[in-house]
């Protein structure tokens, strides 16, 4: 009896059982060649370690069959909750419905999902965002002045919120909205997009860009042919806001994307806790302009 005893407890002290073995939580993000997510990756990251999870991170690279086969080979490493940032709203309903099979409950950051079944969805209020920028962008060129957008990546619910808001602002103020084109969230096709743009449109006076990423591609293209436009981008990046500073852009909206990474790890381990999470849980924006410069 007493050589079993001293074997169970040397056993207990060789291998230590933790509440939180096995429990890891997974974040599969749209992608990493963009600085938000990037940022929304380490806030995640910097939180799951704080609070002692094992959190494994896979990259879409902005591919819906990349990001089904990211949540497959999560499926088959049994993690107990999974974090997903979409690349397409309607796309990532075939990964989050793998994920229901497997009874793993969902969690979605930033971009919402059209299909399947999430327990809570974590992201700014989209709609406010895009009104905003757009009540920004009236106050700075008056009634009936004119305006293009650039769109994200057709598909995403922040685009087409941000969209949505956007165009409540443009009739509210009695906008002249000469264009409005997709260039994907990204900073090259933001450039291009906008160089073809000033060409077909050059009274043009503001541009409404869905990102920074975008804002900052439009902002070269103008900058090049010397002209000076109110540019408005989406975010909040370290980019844009530094572009903001040096007087580049005009304003940006700034979300915080470290935020709704950290609120994401808590949430799944609230979830991991048995704990109730709220179906929607709204992470505040604000408007970063430029400073006033005094006389």
């Amino acid at each position: 009896m007493l050589k079993q005893l001293i074997a169970l407890i040397l056993i207990t002290f060789t291998f230590p059982v933790s509440a939180k073995d096995n429990q890891s939580i997974a974040l599969v993000i749209s992608t990493l060649n963009n600085p938000f997510f990037v940022t929304m990756r380490d806030g995640a990251t910097k939180q799951a370690s704080a609070s002692g999870y094992e959190l494994r991170v896979l990259n879409s690279q902005n591919d819906p069959a990349k990001e089904l086969a990211n949540v497959e080979d999560l499926i088959t490493k049994k993690v107990k909750v999974l974090l997903i940032n979409p690349t397409d709203s309607d796309a990532v309903g075939n990964a989050i419905r793998l994920a229901n099979r497997a009874n793993i409950p969902v969690i979605t950051l930033d971009r919402g999902a059209n299909h399947g079944k999430v327990i809570s969805h974590i992201a700014s209020n989209n709609i406010e965002g895009g009104k905003l920028a757009g009540d920004f962008i009236a106050k700075q060129i008056g009634e009936k002045g004119s305006v293009i957008q650039l769109e994200g990546i057709a598909g995403t619910s922040a685009a087409r919120e941000r969209g949505e808001g956007f165009l409540q602002a443009v009739k509210t103020n009695n906008l002249n909205l000469l264009a409005s084109q997709p260039a994907d969230f990204d900073r090259t096709k933001g450039l291009n997009v906008m160089e073809n743009l000033l060409t077909a449109y050059p009274n043009v006076q503001a541009v409404f860009a869905q990102n920074d990423e975008m804002a900052l591609g439009a902002q070269s293209a103008i900058q090049a042919e010397n002209k000076h436009l109110i540019i408005v981008g989406f975010d909040g990046t370290k980019a844009g806001i530094a572009a903001v500073k040096r007087g580049k852009l005009t304003a940006t909206i700034a979300q915080q994307p470290d935020v709704i990474g950290q609120i994401g790890v808590k949430t799944a381990i609230e979830l991991l806790q048995d704990k109730g999470v709220p179906k929607i849980i709204p992470v505040p924006l604000k408007l970063i302009q430029q400073t006033p410069k005094t006389q």
